[in-house]
């Protein structure tokens, strides 16, 4: 049986720490290793050890009983999100890590809602509960309270037997059962079955607890896990994966990691992927940083490959043909600052191979001011991006203050038109453009008839709708959750060609967007913040003058706890200053909470200064054609003049 765990937490948590131990008991390593001796199996990047964080999911592979197991060890820094989110999509099974003594923090709700999102099912292991003053009932009811009520405790599973309040807990989420529990009593076999199945449903969240760093409760706690975990994977199927990330050796070959979900792999067989079909060269299963090649690899195994040249993280493989999602969006970008003497084409070249590995970077090439752009979640991102050029490429680099990545989207819905017909060319294309929901993007649907417009024509539209972003016209950001209906289209027998329908399509967005009520959208934190009382009044204090908003602040203990929203251009940097007016003593927790309307637009759209009607890459005008010549009409009158309204 093969197994993908990982194991997820905030920073500091202790999670490197935990897979250490695992790794150690299962006889994987030799001996354990120390965050803070440098010396960790997972962690082996120099970045890693110097910082004493986790910066890139790696994996272990032990066996124990009847299973192969792949422990995924991932980043627990905000910063590196969506490393971890690309890693979530080929788990079998995730371990929330919780510190006792911090209890559930702004990184914590991301996980979880990361998981639940792509459906994993999870346990919890509450961490360093050897620690004086820990109050583990009160842990375990913020649990409760903040991300699910369906836990059930594992000091009362032992050996396939479970005590009276486990049996009962069971039983009350399961009407069946409760019924056979009532006549009958209980069973070991039908409860154990039971509870493995809740788990796999993710309607039943065992919780453990222990210390990983003093090796109490882990070996106990991975029993138990693995007694009520198990896989069911089809290796005789047509093959079928999905990549999850991206990476170069020393000799810059790219090596492709992916979850194998069906069927078997070998060396040398086709696998397509897009619209592409390339041979697997080699197959490569890693342990850390090391490797030993397999002439095959089965359903449920996680290999790396050579020989796909352009898969990115998040693709489908074979039968696997649908495209990952990720939610983890970078709110920030910066520009690459090198030295004037290297070639601003070998940087271009180093870049798109990060980008290649982490495709949130989302690296540009901006013509107009001729500068390198980078995505990125947070500052710590951008100092481990300069010491990875350095020591990869030994390139000296630095970056220019990061600035906003803002978006838009609109608060109306309007139709839009777009025709375009110079000489020996036509195409018109009717619009409805409606807000959607936050956080949703672009959406396409089309209520046009294959009569009015063929199933090639209309495929063609959408292909266009979502071959790039679009440009709002208050800044020329990012266009995001609009729903956009295709109502109508035209094109001709003989001068509908390659490029029309892309000009008509964009000329009708832009022009609906010309009539509609435009919002601009900026990204927001969700905050914790935890003070002493004498601290609580400046907090509130700031958040206000940032623009956030906040609940009534709760007291714990000696503590006052505030969450709230507050935008995250006016709050970046305010961890500074925050941990030098509470001496350090204070919490913060960030957390990526979307975005929203921003609270100073004005002031943006005049700081930005973009002309709508001098973006080169759009216009609202349609071109007509008339005694055979082409003329623009404006997107004032556009509607008036389209052939299929008339």
């Amino acid at each position: 049986m093969q197994k993908t765990i990982g194991i997820l937490a905030h920073v500091d948590a202790g999670k490197t720490t935990l897979s250490e131990q695992l790794l150690f008991h299962m006889k994987s390593i030799r001996q354990r290793g120390r965050v803070d001796h440098q010396d960790t199996f997972l962690d082996h990047h120099t970045i890693e050890r110097n910082r004493g964080i986790t910066v890139f999911a790696e994996q272990g592979m032990f066996t124990y009983g009847d299973a192969s197991y792949t422990l995924i060890d991932t980043p627990g820094h905000i910063d590196f999100s969506p490393e971890m989110e690309r890693s979530i999509q080929v788990l079998d099974y995730a371990i929330i890590l919780i510190s006792a003594a911090d209890g559930i923090e702004g990184h914590t709700e991301t996980v979880w809602q990361l998981l639940r999102k792509h459906q994993v099912p999870t346990f919890f292991f509450i961490n360093k509960t050897d620690r004086d003053g820990i109050d583990l009932d009160a842990v375990i009811e913020n649990i409760k309270i903040d991300l699910t009520a369906n836990v059930c405790s594992l000091a009362d599973f032992h050996e396939g037997i479970m005590d009276n309040p486990l049996v009962e807990d069971i039983a009350e989420l399961d009407e069946t059962l409760f019924e056979h529990y009532m006549e009958s009593g209980y069973d070991k076999e039908l409860w154990l079955d039971s509870m493995k199945r809740l788990i796999q449903d993710s309607e039943l969240f065992p919780i453990a607890h222990g210390s990983a760093l003093k090796d109490i409760g882990v070996l106990e706690f991975f029993e138990k896990f693995h007694m009520l975990t198990e896989t069911m994977y089809d290796e005789t199927g047509k093959f079928g994966g999905r990549i999850y990330k991206i990476r170069h050796d020393e000799n810059g070959n790219r090596i492709t990691f992916m979850k194998i979900l069906q069927g078997t792999l070998h060396v040398r067989d086709e696998v397509s992927y897009g619209e592409r079909t390339e041979k697997i060269t080699q197959i490569r299963m890693y342990n850390g940083n090391k490797f030993t090649t397999a002439e095959k690899a089965v359903a449920g195994e996680i290999v790396a490959v050579t020989g796909l040249s352009e898969a990115a993280a998040g693709d489908g493989l074979g039968t696997c043909e649908d495209k990952a999602v990720f939610g983890l969006i970078p709110t920030l970008t910066s520009t690459v600052i090198f030295d004037p003497s290297i070639h601003v084409k070998e940087m271009l070249t180093c870049f798109k191979l990060l980008d290649a590995e982490d495709p949130s970077l989302h690296v540009t090439w901006e013509k107009q001011t001729e500068e390198i752009q980078v995505h990125v979640m947070g500052l710590m991102q951008l100092e481990v991006l300069q010491q990875i050029v350095l020591d990869r490429f030994g390139y000296h680099i630095t970056f220019g203050d990061p600035k906003i990545i803002y978006k838009e989207t609109i608060r109306s819905s309007v139709n839009g038109y777009g025709h375009f017909e110079p000489l020996r060319h036509y195409a018109e294309v009717h619009l409805k453009l409606e807000p959607a929901d936050r956080g949703s993007g672009i959406s396409f649907t089309t209520i046009c008839h294959p009569n009015d417009l063929s199933i090639g024509h209309q495929n063609l539209i959408r292909h266009h709708l979502f071959e790039r972003d679009h440009h709002g016209l208050l800044t020329g950001s990012a266009l995001t959750d609009v729903k956009v209906t295709l109502l109508n289209g035209r094109g001709h027998n003989e001068h509908t060609a390659g490029g029309d329908f892309r000009e008509a399509t964009y000329r009708a967005l832009r022009q609906g967007l010309e009539q509609a009520d435009n919002v601009l959208l900026e990204p927001y934190y969700d905050f914790t913040i935890k003070v002493s009382i004498d601290h609580i009044g400046r907090v509130l204090s700031d958040i206000q003058q940032a623009s956030g908003s906040f609940d009534a602040p709760v007291t714990v203990g000696e503590k006052m706890i505030v969450k709230g929203r507050v935008p995250v251009a006016t709050f970046m940097h305010y961890s500074t200053a925050f941990t030098s007016y509470t001496n350090g003593r204070g919490a913060l927790s960030l957390q990526f909470g979307g975005y929203d309307e921003c609270h100073n637009t004005y002031e943006i759209i005049e700081q930005i200064g973009y002309n709508k009607d001098a973006d080169p890459e759009y216009t609202s005008a349609s071109i007509f054609c008339a005694k055979g010549k082409g003329y623009t009409v404006p997107w004032q009158e556009a509607e008036a003049a389209m052939h299929l309204l008339k």
